[in-house]
């Protein structure tokens, strides 16, 4: 079973389901603070933890997350969970932080419920830290879906200059996070601020999941 933690909208018109990255839980507080801005925007979010991360809370040990193609069983009972929920309001999203989003985008090559109508990556993890070789397009190339990319200017894991010069498919389109990191934080000297990212943010990915709100109404 999974156990889902949800930030509910006072009057949600759509649901977002998200993953963490692969270092930190569903409750840190990158991922407290988006939840909560996507849920004064009118979305309801669900999130989750994979095993590996669960198993730290009861163990206290650092457990590295298996590969990504191992998880996306897990994501699909999450999925399942949100789906059959009574919480559950409109259509769902599903996402993540980093290797969350990549899980997303992974499971959304599959066939999924008909409630399911898109994918949101925040901050997606082209390649890790200092090996650009190693890029990994596959789950935005051949996803079914309509996947959204939120992506800080400087992303290590992946900066715009770097991704503008790859085709990342159809269905894949970038919101540009000014100056950000792959927290979305910019730098002290940059007139961008941590706060008004992820507002920015927030707002792009309340405005592409409402929008197939509105077409489902």
């Amino acid at each position: 079973m999974t156990d889902l933690l949800w930030t509910a909208a006072a009057e949600p018109r759509a649901t977002l389901l998200l993953a963490h990255g692969a270092g930190a839980p569903m409750d840190s507080s990158f991922m407290t603070r988006m939840a909560e801005g996507l849920a004064a925007r009118g979305l309801t979010v669900a999130r989750f933890e994979f095993g590996y991360m669960a198993k730290r809370r009861t163990t206290g040990k650092k457990l590295p997350p298996p590969k990504a193609e191992k998880l996306i069983v897990e994501f699909r009972a999450a999925i399942e969970a949100v789906v059959a929920a009574p919480e559950r309001v409109g259509p769902v999203v599903i996402g993540g932080k980093s290797m969350g989003g990549r899980v997303a985008a992974m499971t959304a090559g599959e066939v999924l419920p008909d409630a399911v109508v898109a994918v949101a990556c925040l901050g997606y993890p082209f390649h890790g830290p200092g090996r650009p070789e190693e890029i990994r397009l596959a789950p935005l190339v051949n996803g079914r879906l309509p996947i959204l990319v939120l992506q800080g200017e400087r992303d290590e894991f992946g900066s715009r200059a770097e991704v503008e010069a790859l085709d990342a498919g159809p269905h894949t389109r970038f919101e540009w996070i000014e100056d950000g990191s792959h927290d979305f934080g910019p730098r002290g000297a940059s007139p961008a601020t941590l706060k008004g990212n992820i507002a920015h943010a927030c707002d792009a990915l309340a405005g592409f999941t409402l929008d197939f709100a509105a077409t489902t109404a």
